[in-house]
């Protein structure tokens, strides 16, 4: 290893204070799960209104009824997990995509799971409670109400993308396939509309009905166009990024060296990762999401990509020049999320480098932040890391080898006998008083999070960003 690499000082950027930036985020996360509740209060209520506890009287009725009130439900949850995914920044900055994501699954299984129960208490109430009739029943209402063959077809679409969403699927898809079959939800969202507003007369009966479902069908579109699509649109022909070059790392694993732009104007932030399209190679239009590696400058950018499907591998083979299709910045695995003056940064494999990034663009004195480095056989930006220690004072702490046991997240050669949490504490004595970022492969660091809540690390205190999808 090498110390002549020179680290640059990170970017001072006008931004408000920690402390002013987490009360906003947490004054959004509020705002968030509020509407969420009121939005199903507002349509239970209506509900209500319109004698959905009475018509529970009857057995048919009581089906139509609970069958009314679970759509409802259905549809204020299924336009929340679009918006949860809509790249929407204030979202992204307040919550961190870890968190977006898992509140996107638990709130679309929850509509998905709704919405069945919707068609199945709808048909069995429109077949007057029997149940022998209620193929025959189905098929009237597909075929004579209107929308509904247009919502038959959207929540097949649903089907399909909850199916490939089980987590034992998922392991049987590559990413580009998941994240491409993933898309037909916006096509199922889209095609339920119809029938929302041409049969349901709990979408359609009042002023005030009409306009809440109007505004949130229209919001929520406005959405997915102007942050999936729109701004990142811009952001690319604005900045024009392009691959400047590719450079190996290790075994399978290569950094790609980014310039275009007006850089400085992403407002991008150590530790962040993008979704990145780089043109001219198979599979170009499916994006996929890497980390920086390196704190931006303003003038350029690197990414470091470890060989995992067919995307990832071929970033070895990108050329000079090459056009680069940017959505982003996401994640709060970066400054904005620092609490506290003293950091631990603990990664695994490629999952350092966003920690690489981040122990180059966080504001810290000798002694106060330190490196974990988990791998298996070589480390990865090792030079760098050297020139880190001798720069700026961060203490690294190499934790080199195969696992020592399954239940184990440290390495072989990490700390003799004593347990993973005895030798957290021994190399972080005051780990509970920092705030600790975190990124590695979802089970290994499931074991890490599981060590720092026992070490008395306060939750909110914990930055997570994990390889999972």
């Amino acid at each position: 290893m090498t110390a002549s690499v020179t680290v640059p000082a990170p970017v001072s950027r006008s931004a408000p204070g920690p402390a002013s930036r987490a009360r906003l985020d947490a004054a959004v996360r509020t705002a968030a799960v509020l509407a969420l509740w009121a939005g199903l209060l507002l349509v239970t209520y209506w509900w209500v209104a319109d004698g959905g506890v009475e018509d529970l009287g009857g057995w048919a009725s009581g089906l139509t009824s609970l069958g009314q009130l679970a759509g409802l439900a259905a549809s204020v949850l299924l336009l929340a997990q679009v918006v949860l995914m809509a790249r929407v920044p204030a979202l992204e900055r307040a919550f961190g995509q870890d968190r977006l994501a898992r509140g996107h699954r638990l709130v679309g299984f929850t509509s998905f799971d709704l919405m069945v129960v919707h068609v199945v208490l709808i048909t069995w109430g429109y077949a007057a409670g029997d149940l022998v009739r209620i193929p025959i029943t189905f098929w009237d209402l597909t075929v004579d109400y209107p929308g509904m063959l247009l919502a038959v077809a959207g929540t097949l679409c649903l089907v399909m993308v909850v199916v490939t969403s089980i987590r034992a699927a998922r392991r049987r898809l590559r990413y580009e396939s998941w994240h491409l079959l993933h898309l037909y939800a916006y096509l199922g969202v889209g095609l339920a509309l119809p029938h929302q507003l041409w049969s349901g007369q709990h979408f359609t009966s009042s002023v005030a009905r009409t306009v809440f479902w109007w505004t949130a069908w229209a919001a929520t579109a406005a959405a997915v166009l102007t942050w999936r699509v729109g701004l990142p649109l811009w952001r690319t022909v604005r900045h024009d990024l392009r691959v400047a070059s590719v450079v190996p790392e290790g075994h399978g694993i290569v950094s790609v060296h980014l310039t275009g732009r007006r850089l400085d104007r992403l407002r991008v932030e150590a530790g962040q990762f993008f979704l990145w399209r780089f043109a001219g190679r198979p599979g170009w239009t499916r994006a996929n999401p890497y980390s920086l590696s390196a704190a931006p400058n303003g003038r350029s950018l690197r990414i470091t990509v470890q060989a995992a499907g067919d995307g990832s591998a071929s970033l070895a083979a990108l050329r000079p020049g090459t056009r680069v299709v940017v959505e982003g910045p996401f994640g709060r695995l970066s400054p904005r999320a620092r609490s506290r003056r003293k950091v631990a940064l603990i990664g695994a494999g490629v999952g350092m480098a966003p920690i690489r990034a981040l122990a180059e663009g966080l504001d810290y004195g000798p002694g106060e932040a330190v490196v974990l480095h988990r791998y298996r056989d070589e480390p990865l930006f090792a030079a760098e890391f050297v020139a880190l220690m001798q720069q700026r004072g961060l203490e690294v702490l190499a934790l080199p080898g195969p696992r020592r046991a399954p239940d184990s997240w440290l390495g072989q050669g990490a700390a003799g006998p004593h347990a993973d949490l005895d030798a957290l504490m021994f190399w972080i004595p005051d780990l509970a008083e920092r705030d600790v970022y975190l990124c590695g492969p979802s089970p290994w660091a499931d074991l890490v999070r599981a060590d720092l809540r026992r070490a008395g690390l306060p939750p909110e205190r914990l930055h997570v960003e994990t390889f999972g999808w």
